[in-house]
């Protein structure tokens, strides 16, 4: 069973999808005879976007897609409604009710319905889709992005180079694909840097969410001697504050979920790839892209979460060390090695 969302009623299209394309362009002509700003034009015809999502909407990775979507909307003035939740045998529907539904982009999480979706966007080739997706993207309408965060993954296992104890780090991810291996690749490649007694131990759940399962798997680690540990997926952090030790969140602020463990962690913004992504389909200009670039730190597309309780405690010089390196990063003095193989613990 999966949940459709929106803030209000969800009520059928007026006109077609033809009939928003007619509108639009008259729009767009009488913004070019009479002297209207193009942004006049777009406003007259309110942007419906949708979401599809295969996970609840509290997973991390779901989240952020959100939480962007939701910011669209209050400041970019488009129609948002998503479904959460959505099994793979579901999938196709869903996304083609949205599309019947004169939705002008779709976007979601596709990767445990990669076919199901690209062979729905085929059968709309006037409606954008932007998914995550491992793959590149496909010719007219079928857009990729990805959580390329692996940069203050790095930054964040230096951290954790810097504070372990037992010189023992650890990782509890989803599974070992690229998108999660490049992550578990970085933060270890971070902490050996810092500390080159480092030894990292790894974990993967096989699920992108199953919070009591990622903690059992963390415990597991924790018992084994790892002092730091990072929270690929929900769970994780629970786990370390019941053990006293320390953790690094994953893809949003999750400080809340224990201020004296979780010292930072690796906030991915998409914000930067849905305000293109709409601006391409209000213009009348989209086109299949790879989006993941601008998930990278240089686009605004991730960063380091802020420090919160540990910005007393952290000690002066691992802040230095931290800076010094975002800033290379940032100048384009420093690239974080994109390492997508299947990580293999210590």
């Amino acid at each position: 069973m999966f949940k459709t969302t929106t803030d209000g009623p969800c009520r059928p299209a007026a006109f077609t999808s033809l009939m928003q394309r007619a509108a639009a362009l008259l729009a767009l002509t009488a913004a070019i005879l009479f002297g209207a700003p193009a942004e006049q034009a777009a406003a007259a015809e309110k942007l419906k976007v949708a979401a599809v999502f295969e996970t609840p909407i509290e997973e991390p990775w779901v989240n952020q897609i959100h939480v962007a979507l939701l910011k669209a909307k209050a400041e970019l003035g488009i129609e948002y409604v998503w479904s959460e939740s959505v099994k793979s045998a579901d999938f196709a529907r869903v996304m083609r009710d949205y599309a019947d539904g004169g939705y002008g982009l779709i976007m979601g999480d596709s990767f445990g319905a990669e076919r199901i979706a690209r062979r729905v966007a085929k059968d709309y080739p006037n409606v954008a889709f932007v998914f995550g997706s491992g793959i590149g993207p496909a010719e007219p309408n079928f857009g990729v992005f990805d959580n390329w965060i692996h940069e203050p993954a790095y930054l964040s296992g230096m951290i954790a180079g810097k504070m372990t104890k037992s010189n023992t780090v650890g990782v509890v991810a989803a599974m070992p694909i690229p998108e999660v291996n490049r992550l578990s690749n970085a933060f270890c490649a971070g902490a050996k840097e810092a500390n080159e007694k480092v030894k990292c131990k790894f974990s993967f759940i096989g699920s992108f969410f199953d919070p009591p399962k990622a903690k059992e798997a963390a415990l597991a680690q924790i018992e084994a001697g790892v002092d730091v540990i990072y929270a690929e997926r929900f769970g994780v952090v629970e786990a370390a504050a019941e053990k006293g030790v320390l953790a690094i969140s994953n893809m949003s602020d999750q400080a809340e979920l224990g201020p004296d463990t979780v010292i930072t962690g690796p906030v991915w913004d998409m914000w930067p790839t849905v305000k293109y992504a709409i601006a391409m389909v209000k213009s009348g200009v989209f086109t299949a892209q790879d989006l993941g670039g601008f998930s990278y730190m240089g686009k605004g597309g991730s960063y380091l979460a802020p420090y919160h309780a540990w910005e007393k405690k952290l000690p002066a010089e691992v802040k230095k060390m931290v800076a010094d390196r975002t800033k290379e990063i940032l100048d384009g003095t420093y690239r974080v090695n994109v390492d997508e193989s299947i990580p293999q613990s210590e």
